[in-house]
């Protein structure tokens, strides 16, 4: 009986520890920048950028964004930008390729929602979470080409691209 008793313990603190491991992680990476998040002339919120290194470049570390929303946003303009800036930095991007699986992931979001989203660098995972609940993740070689959407050539918005990396 203890021995089972044991065992229920040990898995219990085992799911623990892997539930909780995005967060961990994340825990690794520095603040690197903040700045306001705007759509058209309208600030809806926060993003904040976090990578191991500051001064390293985006694209071969470990990093994460944070979004802090101010404004209530619908699922289909997530989803619709999203679509469109992959499109415009990503060549091989298409509705069929793991990167878009990311993309369906979008939820709407009322003021005060957190979306998160974390790369991994030694995994090559990608996870999108909505105040702190993982709705998803992907493990791909190419998994960090969704930050294009903010970083690549045609960035959703070039004045934050700035804020964010500089």
């Amino acid at each position: 009986m203890d021995s089972t008793f044991q065992k229920i313990k040990l898995m219990v603190l085992t799911a623990s520890i892997f539930s909780l491991s995005p967060y961990l992680a994340a825990e690794t990476l520095k603040k690197c920048s903040s700045a306001p998040l705007m759509v058209s002339s309208k600030n809806v919120g926060t993003m904040t950028y976090h990578a191991e290194n500051c001064q390293k470049s985006w694209d071969s570390q470990s990093v994460q964004l944070d979004f802090a929303y101010q404004t209530d946003i619908p699922e289909w303009a997530f989803k619709r930008a999203a679509s469109y800036f992959l499109k415009k930095n990503v060549p091989e991007f298409s509705q069929t390729s793991a990167l878009d699986r990311i993309t369906q992931l979008y939820k709407p979001v009322k003021k005060g929602d957190f979306y998160r989203l974390t790369y991994q660098q030694a995994s090559k995972k990608l996870n999108l979470s909505l105040n702190q609940s993982s709705l998803g993740s992907i493990v791909d070689e190419r998994a960090n080409q969704y930050f294009k959407i903010w970083f690549g050539e045609a960035p959703f918005n070039a004045k934050l691209k700035q804020q964010l990396l500089n």
